[in-house]
């Protein structure tokens, strides 16, 4: 087998000094969400391991998961893929085509069976032997069991590939299904979302490729660095929310002045992901900061629970009547008040006690 080149070899060729390759390596530390004592083992994978191989694959689906990857600001995905993976297969990112094309998935898959990065975007169609979705004469998920099979970790981008997305959406007439029945033994890394936040694909691929192993995940799979806070946890508009501040409807004086849209359907109380911490577009927003409530779009079925401006029935641990929050919020903060109204009232007569009695001994 040919050697391969690791990142370090490619900012060698390319003349890039090495102040720069661990700026690069510093970067993509913070990215995959570890902590800073962590650098100088990125630092020492990314001199020693060769470039990951990735084979992208698609099923049924609209190709955001790739519209959104190539749209990564840290690393861009340009980066990425020129010099941080070799990224051998992808429908959409690739030149060539036709024949040749699915050639070259089946020699990458034997040339390099059990150490490539298998990643999948959209659903699996199990009906009808899964006519619906083929591509080289092949089904999906006869592609998909194959491939996976041969992988070392499989990456289900994308609420499509994890849970079935709109395709699985009710009556379901093409039996739409998450991928994860048709990896095996494989371990897979579930990043839902509809699309992932473009830095949240490159962080999980960058991951697997520079350990060697899948990041540490939750109860559903999903990278808990990117997944371990609900919106509502790291939404801007909370203290809205904390204070029974509630826009009524999309154009009242509550929208307008920034007010919480919990009211308006915003999924946030139950869904976990980290457009509040990372935002689209390198931070510069996400929907809430657009105005628009959260569609929990990294939930399985988020398509049939219910209206998406229609107010959620509870959420979290039951805290009783939404419209109340407000009233026990400002009693409770009356109460804080008063008790240091209070304790104020105290210190001051104390002080002034004291200050005639120091003058009584000066004296």
């Amino acid at each position: 087998m040919d050697k391969r080149e690791s990142m370090w070899d490619l900012y060698l060729k390319k003349g890039m000094s090495r102040r720069t390759f661990v700026k690069s390596c510093v970067a993509l530390t913070s990215l995959m969400g570890l902590s800073t004592d962590q650098v100088s083992k990125v630092v020492e994978a990314a001199e020693k391991k060769p470039l990951p191989v990735v084979v992208w694959i698609h099923g049924h689906e609209c190709t955001g998961c790739d519209e959104s990857f190539i749209r990564s600001g840290a690393p861009l995905a340009s980066d990425l893929v020129l010099s941080q993976i070799a990224l051998e297969y992808d429908h959409l990112l690739s030149a060539a085509s036709g024949e040749p094309f699915e050639a070259h998935l089946e020699e990458t898959i034997q040339k390099y069976k059990g150490q490539y990065i298998l990643c999948v975007e959209g659903a699996a169609c199990t009906k009808d032997n899964g006519v619906y979705c083929m591509s080289g004469g092949h089904t999906f998920t006869h592609t998909l069991q194959h491939a996976a099979q041969n992988a070392a970790a499989v990456i289900a981008y994308g609420t499509c590939a994890v849970s079935g997305g709109i395709q699985a959406a009710k009556p379901n007439p093409t039996g739409s299904s998450g991928i994860a029945q048709f990896a095996g033994s494989t371990p897979v890394v579930n990043v839902p979302g509809c699309p992932p936040i473009p830095e949240v694909m490159t962080g999980v691929v960058m991951h697997v490729a520079l350990f060697g192993t899948v990041p540490p995940l939750d109860g559903e799979g999903r990278p808990k660095q990117f997944y371990g806070n609900r919106i509502h946890d790291t939404c801007y508009r909370r203290p809205f929310f904390d204070a029974g501040m509630f826009a009524e409807s999309f154009d009242d004086a509550g929208a307008k002045a920034g007010w919480c849209l919990y009211k308006l359907g915003c999924r946030g109380p139950e869904t976990y992901n980290s457009c509040g911490n990372l935002r689209w577009f390198q931070g510069m927003s996400y929907p809430i900061q657009s105005g628009a409530p959260c569609i929990g779009c990294s939930n399985a079925h988020f398509w049939d629970d219910g209206a998406m401006t229609e107010r959620l029935p509870k959420f979290g641990q039951p805290i009783g009547d939404v419209d109340q929050i407000g009233a026990v919020m400002a009693a409770a903060t009356a109460v804080g008040v008063a008790g240091h109204a209070a304790a104020s009232v105290v210190q001051k007569k104390k002080r002034i006690a004291d200050e005639k009695k120091n003058e009584g001994a000066g004296e």
